[in-house]
C-alpha cells in the first residue's frame, strides 16, 4: 500500500433524470481518476433524486442486477479506482420500501461490500416548514461495514448515520482507518452541524473522513448543503467543495495517521466499549 494514496469526494446536485445524472457522475469520476485517486466516494442518491421519496420504488433494483449497479462496476473498472457508490435503491423485503445501499467496488469492477443505511432521517424542522420521514420508504440495515482497501481499513456511513458516534466506535473495533460518508444533508441542518459532525468523527477516531455530499437546489424543491470535505485524523479540513458540482482529491498521509495514533493514543485509553 502506498504511504500517501490519493482519495476523492464527488459533489452534485442530483435531479430525477438518471441518464443526465450518470453522465455528470462519470465526468466527475474521470476528474478524480485523472488526479490519481485510488478511492472515489460518491454522494447519497447520486443517480436519482425524485420529487418524492416514493419515486425510488419505481427504480429499485434487485441485488446484483440493474443499471445502477452495472454503472458502478463499469466506472470503477474503466477508471481503475475503488468506488464507494453513494447510495442506490435496492429492493427490500416489502414492496412498499427500498434499501438505501452503498456499494464498495474495487478497481476491477468487483463488489467488495454492501452497506445498507442504518439510521433513517425522520425529523421535523417546524420553523422552516420541513418534514422528512425516510422510514416511510426506506427499510433500515443492521450491520456495519469495514473492509480492507488500497487506502486502509475503510468504513462506510450514510448521511444521518454521522450523528451516531457509537457506530464509528464499533467500526473502530474492526480497525477503522478511513471513513466514507456519502450524504445529502439539508441546507438547514448542514449549516448548523455538517462540518462539526464530520470533523468530530475524524478527531475522536483518529481517522480520515471522506464526506461526499449533495450540494445545491433540486427539482423537488429541496436544498442541500454541499461542502463536501476530506478531513484528516487531527480534524484539519484538507479540501472542500462549497456548492454545486465538483470533485476534490487529496493525498492521505498514512505515516502521519500512524504517528498521531502512537503519540496521542486516545483509542487505547477508552474505558467503555460499544456492544
Amino acid at each position: 500500500m502506498s504511504e500517501n494514496p490519493r482519495v476523492a469526494a464527488v459533489q452534485m446536485a442530483t435531479g430525477p433524470n438518471i441518464t443526465a445524472n450518470l453522465i455528470e457522475v462519470e465526468r466527475l469520476i474521470r476528474d478524480a481518476a485523472e488526479a490519481s485517486a485510488r478511492l472515489v466516494v460518491l454522494p447519497e442518491n447520486f443517480a436519482f433524486m425524485g420529487k418524492r421519496d416514493q419515486d425510488q420504488l419505481a427504480i429499485a433494483e434487485e441485488d446484483g442486477d440493474g443499471q445502477l449497479q452495472s454503472f458502478l462496476s463499469v466506472m470503477a473498472a474503466r477508471y481503475g479506482t475503488w468506488l464507494v457508490g453513494g447510495t442506490i435503491p435496492l429492493k427490500a423485503s416489502t414492496p412498499s420500501r427500498v434499501r438505501a445501499v452503498s456499494l464498495v467496488i474495487n478497481e476491477r469492477g468487483d463488489r467488495v461490500a454492501r452497506y445498507d443505511k442504518m439510521h433513517l432521517f425522520d425529523v421535523s424542522l417546524p420553523a422552516d416548514n420541513e418534514r422528512y420521514e425516510e422510514s416511510a420508504v426506506i427499510e433500515p440495515g443492521d450491520d456495519i461495514v469495514v473492509v480492507d482497501s488500497p487506502v486502509g481499513r475503510l468504513g462506510v456511513m450514510v448521511c444521518y448515520d454521522l450523528r451516531f458516534p457509537e457506530m464509528a466506535r464499533q467500526m473502530q473495533d474492526s480497525g477503522l482507518e478511513i471513513l466514507a460518508v456519502p450524504s445529502a444533508f439539508t441546507a438547514i441542518t448542514g449549516k448548523a452541524h455538517w462540518e462539526t459532525l464530520v470533523r468530530a468523527r475524524a478527531i475522536e477516531n483518529l481517522a480520515y473522513v471522506i464526506a461526499a455530499a449533495q450540494g445545491g437546489y433540486h427539482l423537488s424543491g429541496r436544498e442541500t448543503h454541499g461542502h463536501s470535505m476530506i478531513v484528516d485524523p487531527w480534524g484539519a479540513v484538507l479540501a472542500q467543495v462549497p456548492r454545486g458540482a465538483g470533485c476534490i482529491c487529496t493525498p492521505i498521509d498514512r505515516t502521519f495517521q500512524s504517528s498521531v495514533r502512537r503519540t496521542f493514543p486516545t483509542l487505547q485509553h477508552r474505558r467503555l466499549k460499544c456492544r
